[in-house]
């Protein structure tokens, strides 16, 4: 796939996080792990089935309301309706739950995925990035994302890298709302056309950059992903400079 145009035609890469950078690749287990030790015992494959059904419902699907600012509140909110839609499809109210352990269970669900422990970086970013940088390119961040965001990529040794961090939780805009990518342009103090954008989305992270003028490239990480896009950040560095050539 060839970019928009030649990579150091643009001053600076900025990226989405979650299935772009950073994954937790044993989600399944680990949701399958905090719901036996609430005794809800379900087999790793119906876990697996419903997270990502619901993660396809409730976050691809997702509706931008434009008058409802994003909060800390409202994300927790948001994955615990997605994290309550998973315990009634596994039968958590069939097996006698309260209403106050279904809610306790989401909350902590929510706290567990937005914690850094589990979170890996896909295997070619930590090897990109410091390339990304050498060759003269500035690189950001723009994610929609709990309040913990820093501290994941700290945790992952990577936060040092980005400058600006822009996490929806902690401007109150989210993607797919263009003004969280003119935020980032103000914040950097660069123009649209220096900026290329990469993320897996394809309403957050493809159309909504364009809306304010930045190219975009979609970064397809699993077999799911559909369209065009590379597979790998280092598909980027390897172009042959020019879509133009």
């Amino acid at each position: 796939m060839r970019i928009p145009k030649p990579l150091d035609q643009y001053k600076a890469v900025f990226f989405d996080v979650g299935d772009t950078l950073v994954t937790i690749p044993e989600s399944r287990i680990i949701m399958q792990q905090v719901l036996a030790a609430r005794s809800l015992h379900r087999g790793e494959e119906r876990v697996g089935e419903l997270f990502t059904e619901a993660f396809r419902l409730f976050y691809y699907g997702k509706q931008l309301d434009p008058f409802e600012a994003c909060t800390p509140e409202s994300d927790r909110a948001f994955w615990m309706q997605l994290y309550r839609y998973i315990l009634d499809k596994l039968g958590a109210g069939e097996e006698q739950w309260t209403e106050d352990q279904i809610h306790a269970c989401c909350h902590e669900l929510y706290d567990v995925f937005t914690g850094p422990e589990h979170y890996q970086l896909f295997s070619d970013v930590a090897a990109c990035l410091p390339q990304f940088r050498e060759r003269g390119l500035r690189l950001g961040i723009i994610s929609n994302f709990a309040p913990t965001l820093s501290s994941i990529l700290e945790h992952k040794g990577i936060l040092h890298y980005f400058d600006p961090v822009i996490v929806s939780t902690e401007v109150g805009l989210e993607k797919p709302d263009p003004a969280i990518f003119r935020l980032a342009l103000e914040r950097s103090g660069l123009s649209a056309e220096e900026v290329l954008y990469v993320g897996d989305h394809d309403r957050n992270d493809i159309w909504a950059p364009n809306q304010a003028g930045i190219d975009a490239v979609k970064i397809k990480r699993y077999d799911y992903h559909s369209g065009v896009g590379i597979h790998s950040l280092r598909e980027l560095l390897e172009e042959d400079k020019g879509a133009g050539n």
